[in-house]
């Protein structure tokens, strides 16, 4: 068994360009000079032909028909097999809507994200008949898809912001945020699409892994202030930053990691510019950013 992970959407919540935004990375991608990039989502299989998405993002019906291994074999047969969602965040849930078309799956969550799930009526639309929901706790293994297993564990994070009180705790550590990791044959592999904090359980958890698929957010805290679209650091919606001292980059600098990809990358993040200093400085680092169609077979 190889594990192959196809990066179906690069982009943090609103894609690049997003919809009502006018900053410097949107306008860019609009006029084609640097690549468009869809929501948060990523394609796994353990032997190419049973695949499993991992967030379904509102973009998922442009993924699929851009991604030929996702294309439907048959009349009604497709090589889906499974869905499973990190947390309730509207760019990781909204795709589900989406896949209403009576064709069986099974969707995987645990008990807290199924409960954001279940709250709202719309996604009764997933026929119950058809898409088996299954309740996953946090450090059980299950089979995600033929030979390929996965095992959730615990990320510091945040209720959706749809969800958010007058008390935000932006670092909860529970099942409503969640991280997955990846087994296939000898390959181990983490998927970590959004992350506050990384502790030292996420360190040692990480640590000696053939590659991982981390939360890239921003690339500076500040950085939706500077460019004046937006009052919220990162800290404040739950994201670790790239840069600075308390950032991904120093993070995981003494980290032995095969591959390091970014994922989910917001509009404004200088490192979505490919001559950009910053994604050069990531580069330096280690890291790859994710792209739209980008496959990682390990």
């Amino acid at each position: 068994m190889t594990l192959r992970a196809h990066i179906l959407g690069a982009a943090a919540g609103g894609g690049l360009p997003q919809w009502n935004c006018g900053c410097e990375n949107c306008n860019l991608a609009r006029k084609g000079k640097i690549p468009s990039q869809t929501q948060s989502s990523l394609a796994v299989s353990a032997n190419g032909t049973d695949w499993a998405i991992l967030n379904a993002s509102p973009d998922i019906r442009q993924q699929l028909a851009q991604t030929t291994c996702l294309h439907p074999v048959g009349l009604r047969t497709l090589p889906l097999r499974s869905v499973l969602v990190t947390n309730g965040d509207i760019d990781h849930v909204a795709g589900l809507l989406t896949l209403r078309e009576m064709q069986p799956f099974s969707l995987f969550a645990t008990g807290a994200i199924h409960d954001v799930l279940s709250q709202n009526t719309i996604f009764d639309a997933l026929n119950p008949s058809v898409v088996d929901r299954q309740t996953i706790a946090t450090g059980q293994s299950f089979d995600l898809a033929p030979g390929l297993s996965a095992t959730l564990f615990p990320v510091p994070g945040k209720v959706p912001l749809y969800l958010e009180g007058d008390d935000v705790k932006t670092d909860l550590i529970g099942d409503q945020t969640v991280g997955v990791q990846l087994i296939a044959g000898d390959s181990n592999a983490y998927y970590i699409p959004g992350c506050a904090v990384l502790n030292d359980d996420l360190r040692s958890r990480m640590d000696g892994a053939d590659a991982v698929f981390f939360d890239g957010t921003l690339w500076r805290d500040d950085e939706m202030v500077r460019a004046k679209l937006g009052k919220k650091t990162g800290k404040r919606m739950g994201h670790l930053s790239m840069s600075g001292p308390d950032g991904s980059l120093a993070a995981f600098a003494n980290l032995k990691i095969g591959r390091k990809i970014f994922v989910h990358m917001n509009n404004t993040n200088p490192v979505l510019r490919p001559t950009s200093a910053e994604k050069a400085e990531a580069e330096a680092a280690g890291w790859t950013i994710g792209q739209d169609g980008m496959e990682i077979t390990l």
